[in-house]
This record gives C-alpha cells, structure tokens and sequence, in this order.
C-alpha cells in the first residue's frame, strides 16, 4: 500500500490519557476516603468525552474535523487563478485541500510550529509530496503576525483556527487586519477561529463593524457549530461551540 498524509487528530491522546489515570487513582482512594468517587467519576466522564471527540475527529467517525476545514474553502468563491496563502498551516492538511481544489494555483502555507506542536515544514512538504502538490505547493516559517508579504499580494488568504493561537498579538483583530492586508483587491478571503468567544475578539457585531470600517468591500460570518455534521456532544463551547467563519472579498 501507498504513504499515507500524516494530519493527525485534533484531540490528542493526552486528554484521554491524564483524566484516565486521574479518574483510577481518586477511585483506588475512594477505598479510604468515599467521597472521592464523585471526581473519579466526572474524569472519567471526561476521559470518555474525549475518546468520543477523537473518533468522531477520525476518518472512520465521520472525519468531522476534515469537514470542518472544507468549510473554509466551501463558500469561499475564487476562480482558482493565481497564488494563494494559508496561515497557520500546521500540517498542511488545509493547504493541500486547497491545491486539490484550486488545480491552477499556486499555494503557500505558512506556520511558525515550534516545540508546543508535533507539525513542522519537513511534515508539511512529506504530506505534499504524498497527496501529488509539492509543484504547486510550498512552505516556509513565519508569524501571523508579521506576514513576509507585499501588500495585496495574494488572491486568496485563508486561516483555520490559528489567529488565538498566536502569543504575540494581544488583540487578536489585529492578525484578521494583517491577514486582509496581503489580499489583493477584489481577493478572496476566509478565515475560521474562535470567533464567538467574547474575551478573544468582543462581539461579533464589534468585530464585523470593526472589519467593514477597515474598507473591506463584502464580508459576512457564519457559526460553524450550526453545520449538520457537527455532533451535539462537540458543540459544548470548550470544544467547537465558539467557532466561527468570517468570509468575504476585499
């Protein structure tokens, strides 16, 4: 059989793992203290939650996670002519989505990784060449923040839960603003995060009135817990009820 890409789960074996352990040593001590049978229970609730996310995530669950980044690209309207930028392309899975889709493009993806994450550029470039892209697809490293770009020079950006990732930007709008500003007039964008979580980015009225007044010609925001594919359980707010997706044209 053939390589497979590499894209992981979005839920790593560590949220199963640790609340497990915590859940049967508070049970082997709920043998002295009985009290204790009531957090043991609610960790292993939890160890079981995420053994439940990481197969719907899965392909063989339903691949939610998959469907979640085609949501990006979905409504995003682009002829396919010209270069594209993904932001935050982790391990690549929505840059080469995007090259599959667009076959005349040209796509980069950039990432800073880093020890906090398993991805990185060498994963990144196995993926493509993996999935047939490498000719249309490259990498490079590079902050959110600080995008190594000329003004207005893509004709589509997109981003995929990464904007409240980034350490070093305080007001998250600021990295939609950077992101916007690489696109070109008339280019396409679309960006999806943590949208509806008040702390990170206001409110959403805020923020579109926020964007609109930065000059952009269309730009609209959908919930993307309230796609049919997405499971009850995975709509609680600590998991994907806070995600939303921000589209439009410049």
């Amino acid at each position: 059989m053939g390589r497979k890409p590499e894209y992981g789960n979005w839920v790593s074996k560590k949220f199963i793992y640790i609340p497990g352990v915590i859940s049967l040593v508070l049970f082997g001590l709920a043998l002295l203290v009985p009290s204790l049978v009531i957090p043991a229970g609610l960790f292993f609730l939890a160890s079981l939650y995420f053994v439940y996310a990481r197969y719907r995530f899965s392909p063989g669950g339903g691949n939610v996670q998959d469907q979640i980044r085609e949501l990006v690209l979905a409504p995003l309207g682009w002829n396919g002519e010209g270069q594209a930028l993904d932001i935050g392309c982790g391990n690549a899975a929505l840059t080469i989505k995007l090259a599959h889709k667009y076959a005349r493009a040209r796509v980069i993806g950039i990432d800073y990784w880093g020890r906090k994450w398993e991805y990185s550029k060498s994963v990144c470039e196995r993926n493509a060449k993996v999935e047939g892209v490498t000719e249309r697809v490259t990498f490079q490293k590079a902050s959110a923040s600080a995008l190594p770009f000329e003004d207005e020079y893509f004709d589509a950006v997109v981003s995929n839960l990464v904007f409240h990732e980034v350490n070093d930007v305080a007001d998250k709008r600021a990295l939609i603003r950077e992101a916007l500003r690489v696109v070109k007039k008339g280019g396409k964008f679309a960006f999806q995060d943590l949208f509806l979580l008040k702390r990170v980015y206001g409110s959403m009225d805020e923020l579109m009135g926020t964007i609109r007044d930065w000059g952009i010609r269309k730009v609209e925001f959908f919930e993307t817990k309230d796609s049919a594919f997405i499971p009850m359980p995975l709509k609680l707010p600590f998991m994907l009820g806070t995600i939303g997706l921000i589209i439009g044209e410049k």
